[in-house]
């Protein structure tokens, strides 16, 4: 054959290739066909293409006529362990179509006896690129074929540079198109997730739906969400293995290293060290199934230093799942609103709560509190009125009047300053003092630190105070209390201690499972994002509450007492 016609023969072996390439946007049986075709079209033997990860992963993505020896198993010896050829690619020495001497994987099938290699022992290797971006090889082979000359090799490059860029216009199809379907299904997730929130209830149950929705409407295997907590990371939500649950964990910080940083944000990259650092965490405390791939995103709200963080791990990799980055982080961002839009919800509810305490406790004082003082002041001057002598019934009945008014008013004092608690103008451990004192306590506080709380957590921190200090009252034995409130730049902790006898180990089990006083405590402290612990010793029982500080919050709180 002529040059001439070998030119003819190669520009009709391009054309038909491109025009089998344009044929198709799926990957897989693209690949397929166009390897059927070359075969075809060159009169080789077999040909098999490898498509490599940034990483140095690879993926057999398409074959045909391969002997039998590499077909074994579905495939197996395509799919396992690593050959001259693509060692050579992940050293960046293959740049232009090459003759390989011969290849392991035919010599391992022949060592291992796994079937017949069709008089297969060499093949050319063509490296995959679409411009600057590599994105494999491409092999072919055909029966004593030793050597593939330089014409040969040029019409394999041309026809690889085409299969390059059918990959990436598939690839950049496919991204679109999945692009497209994550954010139809994050604006589905997100009006269930807002009608979630809107139903009300506490945070651990909106974190709870917020991760079932993901797995609801994503493909994602599983997924963490982590808030923050005193010091450190709590994990709320998990979803993994098609359920969703609330596990009792802490990330130290170290494992999150971006958290705390200026800004604290952190790009949602596929693979990124933290992502990878915090799934692996994740999977040694047996909270998440081991993942290829995971991806995190920021959960911030407005008023926060530091939000939480979203994990996303996935199995399948490749170019495909990067666009999944950009999803997660709106996803993360959408659940950071909302959970701030439920907050800010609370708060209002909280505040129509606390006017409505204030009005009940201004219409007590005005009406039965004066009504029973007077019914006090009545019965004491009807006493007074009659003789010694006279009509001793009656005087009993009037001085049990008198007493059962008295009671009633302290009652109802009592009453009032639980709904209305004054104590606090002149501060928290004060007005805890005062609260137990009034108990027939002897009240000893420690106050370390000096700083302006917001009024949610100040609130918090004086009911948790006083269900304990009403604890002490009726069940330790003892009239001796300590108060401790330890303020430090991003916590606060209450620490309320008797100097009783202390529990067993026993009636501690059983406390912490059945006590309602214990449960409200600890919902008032993680309402808040804090901890709650119940710990007794040889010298007492205590009660400790920490609650994280938000700095924005703390300069509010200064400022409107300031005014």
């Amino acid at each position: 054959m002529d040059q001439r016609d070998m030119t003819m023969q190669e520009l009709a072996t391009l054309r038909t290739i491109a025009e089998t390439l344009n044929e198709s946007t799926e990957l897989g049986p693209m690949l397929e066909v166009v390897l059927e075709k070359l075969l075809e079209l060159t009169g080789l033997k077999a040909a098999w293409l490898f498509l490599v990860e940034e990483g140095g992963g690879y993926e057999f993505a398409a074959g045909s006529n391969l002997p039998p020896g590499l077909c074994r198993n579905g495939g197996e010896p395509m799919r396992c362990g690593n050959c001259w050829c693509l060692n050579r690619y992940r050293e960046g020495r293959l740049n232009n179509a090459v003759n390989i001497m011969n290849c392991k994987r035919i010599e391992q099938a022949k060592a291992s006896d796994w079937g017949d290699t069709q008089g297969i022992t060499h093949h050319a290797t063509v490296p995959l690129r679409s411009g600057c971006k590599r994105l494999g090889v491409l092999n072919v082979a055909a029966p004593g074929k030793l050597h593939f000359d330089e014409a040969e090799l040029a019409l394999l490059q041309a026809v690889a540079l085409q299969i390059g860029s059918a990959i990436e216009r598939t690839r950049l199809y496919a991204a679109e198109q999945r692009r497209a379907s994550l954010f139809a299904k994050l604006g589905e997730y997100g009006a269930a997730l807002g009608v979630a929130a809107a139903r009300g209830g506490d945070r651990a149950a909106l974190w709870e739906q917020a991760m079932a929705l993901v797995g609801r409407h994503f493909d994602w295997p599983c997924a963490a969400l982590l808030m923050p907590s005193g010091g450190d990371m709590a994990v709320r939500a998990i979803y993994a293995d098609g359920r969703t649950f609330l596990p009792q964990a802490h990330a130290a910080l170290d494992v999150i290293d971006w958290y705390g940083t200026e800004g604290g944000v952190l790009p949602p990259v596929a693979g990124n060290e933290t992502a990878r650092r915090l799934a692996l965490w994740l999977e040694r405390q047996g909270l998440l199934p081991h993942v290829a791939h995971a991806a995190t995103a920021p959960v911030a709200s407005s008023g926060m230093e530091n939000g939480g963080v979203l994990l996303v791990g996935y199995d399948k990799p490749g170019e495909l799942y990067r666009v999944d980055a950009e999803v997660i982080e709106a996803l993360a961002e959408l659940i950071g609103v909302t959970f701030e839009r439920a907050r800010l919800e609370e708060s209002r509810r909280e505040l129509a709560r606390m006017e409505e305490r204030n009005r009940l406790a201004r219409d007590l004082h005005d009406s039965v509190s004066q009504t029973l003082f007077s019914l006090a002041m009545m019965s004491k001057g009807a006493a007074s009125l009659l003789g010694s002598e006279a009509k001793e019934p009656l005087q009993a009945a009037l001085e049990d009047m008198q007493s059962l008014s008295q009671s009633a008013l302290k009652e109802m004092r009592e009453l009032i300053m639980q709904l209305r608690p004054a104590g606090l103008e002149e501060g928290l451990a004060t007005g805890l003092k005062q609260y137990g004192e009034r108990l027939k306590l002897r009240v000893t506080t420690r106050v370390s630190g000096v700083m302006e709380l917001p009024r949610a957590v100040e609130e918090a921190l004086w009911r948790i105070g006083q269900e304990a200090l009403n604890n002490i009252s009726k069940h330790s034995g003892t009239p001796e209390a300590d108060v401790v409130l330890v303020l430090r730049r991003n916590e606060v902790s209450l620490t309320v201690a008797d100097r009783g006898p202390g529990i067993t180990q026993e009636r501690l089990l059983e406390l912490k499972r059945h006590s309602l006083g214990l449960s409200t405590m600890r919902e008032r402290a993680e309402a808040l994002g804090g901890r709650f612990a119940l710990r007794t010793f040889a010298g007492g029982t205590a009660v400790e509450a920490v609650i994280p500080l938000n700095r924005l919050e703390i300069t509010k709180a200064r400022r409107e007492r300031e005014r």
